[in-house]
């Protein structure tokens, strides 16, 4: 059963975009791990309200990138911009673009791509409020639900969860 990696911070992630992909994964018969900066619980959120929390399956750390095969990055607002302070977390996001295998990032989650510095010449969507954030890291950021440039899939926002999920689905085969 492939493992699929979920990478969030320790709170901010915005819940459905961990719950659903998470689901599809998981009904795919795929083993969806979930990967933080620290063991423990993080705490998801609806928009700007706390939510419930999901515990954290391995710390980012002690994980490998040989062991997934995918790497999934939730959004909201606060989760990616406190992963992208944070070395290891970024670090394992820029291995795990170069492995070729698929990245999937929706809604502010392609903020941790940019720390990554793994953007540059790819097409790319977002939440709107990114473009600029994108295009400076030099990527051609589009408005449209869901980009596949080689192995990076992004997103906009959690409307586009069905269609995110398929081509994450599709990519893993």
């Amino acid at each position: 059963m492939p493992k699929i990696a979920f990478l969030v911070a320790a709170e901010g992630i915005e819940r459905v975009e961990l719950t659903e992909p998470w689901k599809a994964v998981k009904d795919a018969g795929h083993e969806p791990v979930l990967l933080s900066p620290k063991t423990g619980e993080v705490q998801t959120f609806n928009h700007l309200t706390a939510a419930e929390t999901a515990p954290v399956d391995q710390a980012v750390g002690d994980a490998s990138v040989d062991d997934f095969a995918a790497l999934v990055l939730p959004g909201g607002v606060a989760n990616p911009d406190a992963l992208r302070t944070d070395e290891t977390a970024v670090g394992f996001v820029k291995d795990f673009v170069a492995s070729g295998k698929p990245v999937a990032a929706i809604c502010h989650a392609p903020w941790t791509l940019v720390e990554a510095d793994v953007v540059r010449g790819r097409r790319m969507t977002s939440w709107p409020s990114l473009q600029t954030d994108l295009r400076n890291a030099g990527a051609d950021w589009v408005d449209e639900t869901v980009v596949t440039d080689g192995n990076l899939i992004t997103s906009r926002k959690p409307d586009d969860l069905p269609a995110f999920s398929k081509t994450l689905l599709s990519a893993l085969g």
